[in-house]
């Protein structure tokens, strides 16, 4: 039942932020700009979302200077120094409480709540907000900026609590560290967040284990200081810069479009996959204007990749099963690396392929696989996320008619233009499927898109004195449609054992959460949604 908005303990507010990240901190100062009274909800004792849990040794950004900052602000770009071309965790972490406090919103945040509930009267348009800590908040809206990568997958694995050492999810390192020196390591799982750990970890300790299921293509990261030089290039050049960045396929100021797969000869292929190979960045993914569409060039590109790597590897053999053979270059995320394959050439580090022999049970002393026990002191989990829904699943969502959005989402993923749901009124996301968000975008700049169409979405509420908006299932069909239209056909539809891809309690392929339309066909739906009133919508 939709709670009470006469109940004599509940606090009343215009909006509700639940998480104090990236996205989270941004939402908050706008909707304070339109002078509402806001509370933010967040589970930790302070700011900065995933930079703030992700204290893992080697955790660092990898969207490259100076796309990875708010683009919301000139004054605060003009006042941040960044240190490096790919920030670490301290310097992104540090960056986002300055901001915090430069807008002052800390008084507006309580820390150490996570959102346990929310219930809609549809009667009042409200929603009754609950507490993991029995407070009761009533609010017209309720915006979740909660992560797409931030509820861990729990472990798999039989007797995983049984283990007397020290173990730990990546997301969850604890800030006083963990000592590793001269330790027995086992680190499962290969995708961005292992290799960064692996290639980090490997000098220090005895013994380090990888277990891999999946091998990943990985790009070379070239990370200097940047020098004062390049800061104030950047600080001139924010205008330019930020029209650049919204207009972009995904977020990032590359100066040149890339060439069409067909219209270029075997030596400018060649010569412009050197070229992007040498930059340290992820353009490479993006190497040709069709990589997501034209299998040949998707082909191509891949062979150039493993023609890169392989030499790396001094096992022939080894190599075999850290180079992927069953997806192509850029249909998973493509992770950037400092010497992530020479780590297996180490005498220290040993690769476990768990296609070959999979992890059966964990037991007090170690990991046990199909063929052996491996003696560990620490495990680390480098095993992922439930994206794109894990963390407003944790929080008990009903909707108008009692429909909880749970259980309408195990029937099928849904959203409209990623940031409403039918349904849910005055429910507003950021980061959810079906959105450049979601997977395949810069996230400051998507970010930035979409927490200004929730405040402009609010705003236009607010001026027309209507209690409730939320997306007709009509418009909502209408998204979803051209979702699929344009995403499923691409190379990344093509993968199915990939986090972009929605994984269902029954074990089933579920729907691709990446948009691949890219931000400006993604902006242009946004926009005209704004300019018509929200035409189609349920206002009332």
């Amino acid at each position: 039942m939709a709670g009470s908005v006469g109940h004599t303990t509940s606090e009343i507010v215009d909006a509700v932020v639940v998480g104090a990240g990236l996205a989270g901190l941004h939402q908050l100062h706008r909707l304070l700009g339109l002078g509402l009274k806001v509370v933010a909800f967040e589970a930790s004792d302070g700011v900065g979302g995933v930079w703030r849990h992700n204290r893992y040794p080697g955790a660092r950004v990898d969207s490259h200077f100076p796309h990875y900052q708010y683009w919301f602000s000139q004054e605060i770009w003009e006042e941040t120094d960044w240190k490096q071309r790919f920030p670490a965790q301290p310097e992104i972490e540090a960056y986002l409480n300055k901001v915090c406090d430069r807008l002052d919103l800390r008084p507006h945040i309580r820390f150490n709540t996570r959102v346990i509930s929310a219930n809609f009267n549809e009667s009042a348009g409200r929603w009754t907000i609950e507490t993991d800590n029995g407070q009761t908040v009533v609010s017209q809206f309720i915006v979740l900026n909660s992560g797409g990568l931030s509820t861990a997958r729990a472990a798999p694995f039989p007797g995983a609590q049984s283990f007397k050492g020290v173990s730990c999810h990546t997301s969850h390192w604890p800030k006083e560290g963990i000592a590793l020196s001269g330790k027995r390591v086992g680190v499962i799982g290969t995708a961005a967040t292992g290799i960064q750990v692996i290639q980090t970890i490997a000098p220090q300790v005895a013994r380090l284990s990888v277990f891999q299921r999946t091998p990943n293509y990985a790009v070379p990261m070239k990370n200097p200081d940047i020098t004062e030089a390049e800061r104030k290039a950047a600080k001139l050049d924010f205008p330019r810069l930020r029209e650049v960045v919204h207009a972009s396929f995904g977020g990032f100021a590359y100066e040149a479009t890339p060439p069409l797969f067909d219209e270029a000869t075997q030596e400018e292929r060649i010569q412009h996959l050197e070229s992007l190979w040498e930059s340290g960045t992820l353009q490479i993914w993006g190497a040709f204007a069709d990589s997501f569409f034209n299998p040949a060039a998707s082909r191509y590109l891949t062979e150039f990749v493993r023609s890169k790597i392989r030499p790396r590897i001094n096992d022939p053999r080894l190599a075999d099963k850290l180079l992927p053979t069953d997806h192509d270059f850029g249909t998973r995320r493509v992770p950037l690396e400092t010497g992530y394959f020479e780590t297996f050439n180490r005498p220290n580090v040993e690769l476990v392929d768990l296609r070959e022999e999979p992890i059966q049970s964990i037991d007090e002393t170690g990991i046990n696989t199909s063929a052996r026990h491996i003696d560990l002191d620490v495990i680390i989990y480098a095993t992922g996320f439930e994206a794109g829904v894990g963390s407003i699943n944790r929080i008990a969502i009903t909707g108008r008619d009692g429909l909880v959005l749970k259980d309408e989402w195990e029937k099928a993923l849904r959203t409209t233009v990623g940031m409403q749901v039918h349904g849910f009124p005055n429910l507003f996301m950021t980061m959810a499927p079906f959105a450049p968000a979601s997977a395949l975008c810069n996230l400051p700049v998507c970010a930035d898109q979409q927490v200004d169409w929730i405040g402009d979405a609010i705003a236009f509420m607010i001026a027309k004195g209507a209690k409730s908006i939320e997306p007709s299932a009509s418009i909502e069909e209408a998204w979803m449609n051209h979702h699929r239209e344009v995403s499923e056909p691409t190379m990344l539809g093509a993968n199915a054992n990939s986090w972009y891809r929605h994984k269902r309690k029954d074990g089933g392929v579920g729907e691709l959460i990446a948009y691949a339309g890219g931000i400006p066909q993604y902006r242009t739906t946004c926009d005209h949604m704004l300019a018509s009133g929200f035409d189609g919508f349920d206002i009332r």
